[in-house]
């Protein structure tokens, strides 16, 4: 998904500060970050692999606190560096976060901002999304991070446009990548912006993994809501919609459920999720709608009725949209991946009849409810999928929720925006 450079002239115009080399990385440590995710810039920007064709960058790890670091099981780090070697970085680097519930060292936060305020490129890997977010250079763009804490990360930092859906977001300076080994794909997307597509396929080559990969992260995507929601009164409103997504309803109707305006329920919502029920709701039919296709052999315009939307015109538009194929294409593709036995098998669990009003089974299936605290536990984590920005001085329309014909497609390679540069 492309971005416009012209949104932001300031980020592609800052220069690097003389005191900065371009071909310098500096990997920024701290105690608690687990080993993979640390891994991944160690290896790729700190083994010399010139005679593979890449080119040779300068790794400085660089503590974010006082050691030693402690790391996944039990190990220690000492990092050869500290805060003073980010002062020299022409690219930042940021792994995971220890945790998303602790605020980062103000001292390293101060580097951030000082190399981002003299031209460094800042990259956060995973949740190190929260450091960046943290030092204030997300506000006002957009980003990613695991999937699991994109709620998390838009309902802390309501400025920043979280998009769960994306592998890694390169918005010129300032970069994220969704979990664990997306950061793969990031770091190969830098090396890639910087030298180019043979030595980006150089170093994949050398390390077993695919160039690039297509597709994002809703493949992966848990049907939780953030831990805060569940002691909310909106939580019996959003389990309601979850179990009838197959009935055509919208936002207005969700609001009466709650006793809310339309504008107060809207407000409350994002409040609550860092997403725009409007857009909750369309992606919510777009899941359900990927779960019948795996599970079920209706045709797509059964599936297209059985999720709510007014024509399978719409749910293609809709599912092109978010998952970057038509509904038959993605069909085919998993039935590809998965044996029919398996597939039966799968149709089996997920699929239990619910009682149609005769006492007879049949209807729609739905996902089965649990009781008690897991009331919510088939709730998605795509709540902050990025909004339709409607015409100026015109309200979003509910039309869009209840099947109208969606916006263009997502482009050939989605799970991969970037900024153009230039």
């Amino acid at each position: 998904m492309s971005h416009d450079a012209t949104s932001a002239p300031e980020a592609s115009a800052r220069k690097l500060s003389g005191r900065r080399r371009r071909e310098i990385v500096s990997v920024l440590l701290f105690s608690g970050g687990p080993i993979f995710e640390s891994s991944i810039p160690l290896s790729v920007f700190g083994i010399d692999r010139q005679d593979a064709g890449v080119p040779r960058y300068r790794l400085l790890v660089s503590a974010g606190e006082e050691g030693p670091l402690r790391t996944t099981g039990g190990l220690e780090l000492t990092a050869p560096h500290g805060l003073e070697a980010v002062a020299r970085a022409g690219t930042v680097v940021v792994p995971a976060w220890r945790s998303i519930t602790s605020p980062p060292p103000e001292d390293a936060l101060d580097a951030l901002r000082r190399a981002h305020e003299e031209g460094a490129r800042i990259v956060g890997l995973c949740t190190g999304a929260f450091v960046l977010a943290a030092a204030g250079l997300l506000d006002g763009r957009p980003a990613t991070t695991h999937w699991m804490y994109a709620p998390t990360l838009a309902k802390r930092y309501p400025s920043v446009h979280v998009d769960p859906r994306e592998l890694f977001v390169d918005d010129g300076d300032v970069l994220t990548s969704a979990g664990t080994a997306a950061g793969i794909d990031l770091c190969l997307h830098i090396v890639r912006s910087d030298h180019g597509t043979e030595a980006a396929g150089a170093l994949a080559r050398r390390l077993v993994v695919p160039p690039r990969r297509s597709g994002g992260q809703e493949r992966y995507l848990d049907r939780s809501l953030p831990e805060e929601i569940g002691s909310d009164p909106l939580a019996e409103v959003v389990a309601w919609a979850l179990e009838h997504l197959h009935e055509q309803f919208d936002v207005e109707t969700l609001a009466a459920r709650a006793y809310m305006s339309r504008r107060t329920f809207d407000r409350r919502f994002r409040s609550l999720t860092g997403s725009a029920p409007l857009q909750w709701l369309i992606t919510q039919r777009v899941l359900q709608a990927q779960r019948l296709l795996e599970t079920s052999d209706y045709s797509v315009d059964e599936v297209a009725g059985r999720c709510g939307f007014r024509s399978p015109v719409a749910l293609r538009g809709h599912f092109r949209r978010q998952l970057g194929s038509s509904p038959a294409a993605y069909r085919a593709a998993y039935r590809a991946r998965r044996p029919h036995g398996e597939r039966e098998e799968a149709a089996a669990v997920a699929m239990p009849a619910v009682p149609s009003g005769n006492g007879e089974s049949g209807g729609v299936p739905q996902p089965r409810r649990a009781s008690g605290a897991g009331l919510l536990g088939h709730a998605t984590a795509a709540l902050t999928a990025p909004q339709p920005v409607p015409a100026a001085g015109k309200p979003e329309s509910d039309a869009y929720a209840a099947g109208a014909s969606a916006a263009p497609g997502r482009p050939s390679l989605p799970g991969q925006r970037e900024r153009p540069v230039g």
